[in-house]
């Protein structure tokens, strides 16, 4: 029987959730930002090795900032943590946070290789506390509005999902590489909207910046059901892009991540009938108004609700592991140049 949580949570706001960051690059900053401005949340703590990183945190903020996480984890004894710390440390900190009795969000990749994956969401499991993988993309409101779309039928089925996510290098990164770091989002995106799982992936990779990484690929992913996804992903590329095309028996969607649109170019001729075209013609184009909202902003709502009704958590470890599992296999089929089927991927050494 999982043990409960050390501590109570409450949802009025008298006593709100007591949150606490890890880890205060650039995401974790933007972390600290949102939960100090969340209803029913209360932020009351920070913690990073940089004094600097420390001071910008806590600035116009009645909150303590501290050097060493177990510090802060002893002192404001939060009900909720977000770990936005390099990969490999995803583990030991996600430990000290659930043996601390705090649900914790974990930034993905959800660790540095599989078997300390398992050992996360074992530790969960163990404690009976939420353990949920921050996977942004999927609170995008143009991908929650795509995913609604797609539910209903209405591009048909789905042939082929491309994602492109290229950029220039980002130099905070030296610990994993272009896929480890990119790939997972569109990967995830991917297994979401298609509610299917990989079977193989075949990728191309090099690397050009003296990291001893990977920082352009190109991958394939084959799902169970037929459909393909390609990935385009770059460290490379002088502009920032992330963009998604589903293309469909009826049409095509196309997003783009940033900008939170959503657009439909239908299949004017399409009469696809038991999964065969017609003919395929250029239709109209629908531009669907969707209302922006901050992805992280409604990805850390969706942690707080899960937590106030005691689950399931938003994005849960079993998807974090498969993406991860995913990105481990593209590694290895660039590096060896060959397909990787996703049950050969526990045994890769």
């Amino acid at each position: 029987m999982p043990s409960q949580p050390t501590h109570t949570t409450l949802e009025s706001p008298e006593n709100p959730l007591r949150a606490a960051v890890i880890g205060l690059g650039s995401m974790g900053a933007n972390h600290a930002r949102v939960l100090a401005d969340l209803p029913g949340v209360q932020l009351v703590g920070v913690a990073d090795p940089d004094p600097e990183r420390v001071r910008r945190a806590i600035a116009g903020r009645t909150i303590p900032g501290f050097a060493n996480h177990r510090t802060l984890l002893a002192e404001t004894q939060p009900h909720l943590v977000s770990v936005v710390v390099p990969t490999g440390l995803h583990e030991p900190i996600a430990l000290d946070c659930l043996q601390a009795g705090a649900h914790v969000l974990v930034e993905k990749p959800i660790a540095a290789n599989l078997q300390a994956a398992q050992r996360i969401a074992q530790a969960a499991d163990h404690t009976g506390l939420l353990l949920t993988i921050g996977h942004i993309e999927r609170f995008n409101p143009a991908i929650r509005e795509l995913k609604h779309r797609l539910a209903q039928g209405q591009g048909g089925r789905v042939l082929q999902i491309r994602a492109r996510r290229v950029g220039p290098f980002p130099h905070r990164i030296r610990d994993v590489g272009v896929i480890h770091d990119l790939g997972p989002h569109d990967i995830d995106i991917m297994r979401y909207l298609l509610d299917d799982e990989v079977e193989r992936v075949y990728a191309e990779s090099r690397s050009h910046i003296a990291t001893g990484n990977e920082d352009l690929f190109a991958g394939m992913l084959r799902f169970r059901n037929g459909t393909m996804g390609l990935l385009d992903i770059n460290w490379l590329t002088p502009t920032k892009e992330r963009t998604l095309t589903v293309l469909c028996e009826r049409g095509m969607f196309t997003v783009d991540y940033a900008a939170q649109t959503l657009c439909f170019y239908e299949n004017h001729a399409a009469a696809a009938k038991e999964g065969s075209y017609a003919s395929v013609t250029e239709g109209p184009m629908t531009r669907y108004p969707i209302p922006n909202r901050e992805p992280l902003r409604v990805e850390l709502e969706a942690f707080r609700d899960a937590i106030l009704a005691g689950g399931p958590p938003p994005v849960p470890p079993a998807d974090g592991i498969a993406a991860l599992a995913i990105a481990e296999a593209l590694v290895r089929s660039g590096q060896t140049g060959l397909p990787i089927h996703l049950d050969q991927v526990a045994s890769l050494p």
